[in-house]
């Protein structure tokens, strides 16, 4: 098949061979390419939406780019069951595979280092929510109700509503703040992302935590085991909060931007991480 070169990821050698079935994007299946003892891990793209100018009109269409998105994020987190990898950023592609060697040649030692930092860690996401139905801090004055028998009582129920409002999100930064210094101490390093916006990526509530852990894969279990003990509290009592857990991932959270060209997760999971 000819086309350009979409790379995924640069990794080491590994034995352990993909899914036999695994597609990438576009369809065709992901090989490898190794240069100067490391594997750039890449497949075939057509010109006709990966050249340069339909790449800028596709990158506009939501649609295209969720689906290159997906094929993308499945690739790596097959790469995630066998090895370490190190993810590009989406759509990194080069006109054939003289292209690669030369990007892993210019970028080799920081790919070395990122690597060795790395390897045999995994990211965990956790992220900390509100109900849906809880008013934002930022939500607009109650309306005055007519059955307010003056100005008196209109304000003390806005005043009732505030202090709900506030004791609520108290509660919750609290209950997140205290969940995040406890799986920071059992994780090797971690990242505070902003919280994301309910109509950017889907979930419902109010996202009071949006962070990232980096564990080393033996020690994943009971990273796992302590959110799970702590979503058993909150299901308890906790004034409705929710704790999301997702992964693992490769670390697209703890890879500086200069190391690979801003490697980022996909769908965003990985940042301030959809």
């Amino acid at each position: 098949m000819t086309g350009l070169r979409y790379v995924y990821a640069v990794c080491r050698p590994f034995g352990t061979p993909l899914q036999s079935q695994l597609a990438g994007v576009a369809g065709d299946p992901p090989r490898l390419l190794p240069h100067h003892g490391l594997v750039a891990v890449v497949s075939h793209v057509p010109e006709a939406d990966f050249a340069e100018e339909p790449l800028r009109a596709h990158l506009e269409d939501l649609d295209w780019l969720t689906g290159v998105a997906r094929s993308h994020q499945g690739v790596i987190d097959a790469l995630t069951t066998v090895t370490t990898p190190l993810p590009l950023r989406l759509a990194t592609v080069f006109r054939d595979d003289s292209g690669v060697r030369t990007m892993i040649e210019a970028r080799e030692a920081d790919f070395r280092h990122t690597l060795d930092r790395l390897e045999g860690r995994v990211e965990w996401g956790v992220k900390v929510y509100l109900p849906a139905g809880t008013e934002s801090r930022s939500a607009p004055e109650p309306r005055r109700e007519a059955s307010a028998a003056s100005g008196r009582d209109y304000l003390r129920q806005r005043s009732r509503q505030a202090r709900t409002r506030e004791d609520t999100w108290q509660r919750a930064e609290g209950f997140a703040t205290r969940l995040h210094r406890t799986l920071a101490a059992h994780a090797e390093d971690s990242r505070l992302h902003a919280p994301q916006s309910p109509a950017l990526s889907g979930a419902a509530g109010h996202n009071v935590l949006n962070a990232a852990y980096l564990v080393p894969r033996a020690d994943s279990e009971e990273f796992v085991e302590i959110v799970d003990r702590t979503k058993d509290e909150t299901e308890n009592g906790a004034a409705g909060i929710r704790v999301e857990l997702t992964g693992p991932w490769a670390a697209y959270s703890f890879v500086e931007p200069g190391e690979t060209g801003e490697s980022r997760k996909p769908d965003g999971e990985g940042e301030g991480r959809t």
